[in-house]
């Protein structure tokens, strides 16, 4: 298998009247998928050259998802804007890609001519081609010169300097991938996966290739019902759903705004949830109203592939416990280097998270210094080429062999002349009594710790708790309480826009 495409043929021949993917508006089968798909790749391939990038603005839709396959039917690959980046950025991300094209719909069209139109790249609306004609013989011939190590997509995540990293992610990753997930989870042709994910997400990745893997229903949910606890929860139901794959906060929102107090779906029957360390308290919100229903930590940054490590949870956790990551995915090496590039194996030693595999993206689009910097050489294999991503992230063993996440290394402070993980303040704050979320930052000019969370305990109370649970070096100088926490557009929270509240 070299495309992902192949999935797409497959079920679309086997079951083509069966409902691929669905809004509260529209809806596509997977004959009808396949037939835009098609149209979309013809119009792609006439204007392009293979492993070209091409540009979506647009939110996800059944329209966007056709144009995403396109792409591929064209022999090249695509990477979604989102329509809500400030024009800095859009320009940055499009300067990066180099796109043959870019893809809008009517409702984004005046937005991206204003925003794209000078730079003379050509501006199509997704109406505009997906029920064009199709050159089976010219899809034909893309598909031939393809391989399994093209690119599939480009997301694009934050960098440390501001500028935005476009990680790129091979077909044969994806292929690797998701067959593994699907079999783990038990997800078939009867789920309906709501997607929560943007689809410039790696997250959504997982809903639309198990769905088209499978032969499911991938039902989208609209950003805008993530404001709206009722509408969410009715959609949730109506649709059947049985299948989440969320982002932490979007499960946090549920609970917090008391969602399953209006409506429970109760045909949900897997939850699987990535992307920031799940607050125990929240989790034991969903297993109390959805008890039926198997839940799973999943962890892997986007250079990876969607996730590297998984644990199916089995018991409740207390407040103070950290849910671990778990073990690694078949046909994956997640392993803790320590400073001196040594392994670490002992339980309760701290260690880099460091993950080599078929998973491991092909770096950073155009940005090579970055890439040497994060994919290197597996420092304990001196015999053969092993690249390795180092994500950053610390993490330790438990007693049973699972990997506990303990903190990003540039969480890391030196304060007070200690060295502080951000994370165990976060902790601390979450796991007291009339605090839902809690976030940490660090102002290195003025050395204060700052602490902002969402809930009913007062900040004076908190201030006491801490006070009573941390050593006096790890105290919050600084402690707000919010009514939300800004999110980034991948859904975790965002900490610059919480400096900037401090401020």
């Amino acid at each position: 298998m070299r495309s992902v495409i192949e999935w797409l043929e497959a079920t679309a021949v086997a079951t083509p009247e069966r409902v691929a993917v669905a809004d509260p508006d529209s809806s596509l089968t997977y004959g009808e998928l396949r037939r835009e798909a098609q149209a979309a790749g013809t119009w792609l391939a006439a204007r392009t050259q293979p492993r070209q990038a091409v540009a979506l603005f647009l939110e996800k839709s059944c329209g966007a998802l056709a144009c995403m396959l396109g792409a591929v039917y064209a022999g090249g690959f695509y990477s979604v804007i989102d329509i809500r980046q400030p024009e800095g950025r859009v320009h940055a991300i499009v300067e990066a890609l180099a796109p043959s094209c870019v893809l809008t719909d009517a409702t984004n069209a005046a937005r991206a001519q204003e925003l794209l139109g000078a730079t003379g790249i050509t501006i199509a609306r997704v109406e505009d081609i997906v029920g064009g004609p199709v050159d089976e013989a010219l899809l034909a011939r893309r598909r031939a010169q393809a391989l399994d190590v093209d690119p599939l997509y480009v997301n694009f995540t934050s960098g440390s300097t501001g500028t935005p990293k476009g990680v790129v992610v091979s077909h044969r990753s994806v292929i690797d991938f998701i067959p593994t997930f699907d079999q783990l989870f038990d997800i078939d042709e009867s789920d309906v996966i709501a997607n929560q994910a943007p689809f410039d997400f790696d997250v959504s990745v997982k809903d639309i290739y198990s769905a088209l893997r499978c032969g499911a229903r991938l039902q989208l949910v609209p950003r805008e019902y993530f404001t709206q606890p009722t509408k969410l929860m009715d959609y949730l139901a109506d649709s059947q759903v049985t299948t989440l794959i969320w982002a932490v906060s979007a499960m946090c929102f549920v609970s917090i705004m008391n969602g399953f107090d209006y409506r429970v779906p109760t045909t949900v029957r897997r939850v699987l949830f990535s992307g920031e360390v799940m607050p125990p308290k929240q989790l034991a919100v969903w297993r109390r109203y959805l008890p039926d229903a198997t839940y799973v930590n999943l962890y892997g940054p986007t250079e990876i592939t969607c996730n590297c490590t998984y644990y199916v949870v089995d018991r409740e956790f207390g407040k103070h416990e950290v849910i671990p990551m778990g073990k690694a995915f078949p046909n994956e090496r997640v392993f803790l280097l320590d400073e001196n590039n040594q392994e670490v194996t002992a339980p309760g030693v701290e260690g880099e998270v460091c993950v080599s595999g078929t998973a491991l993206g092909l770096g950073y689009l155009g940005d090579p210094e970055r890439t040497a910097a994060a994919f290197t050489q597996n420092p304990l294999n001196g015999r053969w080429l092993e690249p390795i991503y180092r994500t950053g992230d610390l993490a330790t063993y438990d007693q049973d062999g699972n990997l506990v996440y303990s903190s990003r290394k540039d969480f890391q402070i030196k304060h007070m002349g200690q060295r502080i993980e951000l994370g165990d303040i976060e902790a601390a704050a979450q796991a007291t009594d009339g605090v839902d979320r809690a976030c940490c930052t660090y102002d290195q000019r003025r050395k204060r710790i700052r602490l902002y969370y969402v809930g009913t305990i007062d900040e004076k109370g908190l201030a006491d708790a801490l006070a009573a649970a941390l050593p006096p070096y790890m105290e919050p100088n600084h402690v707000r309480r919010v009514d939300q926490m800004p999110l980034t557009k991948n859904g975790k929270i965002d900490r610059k826009a919480l400096d900037g509240m401090g401020r």
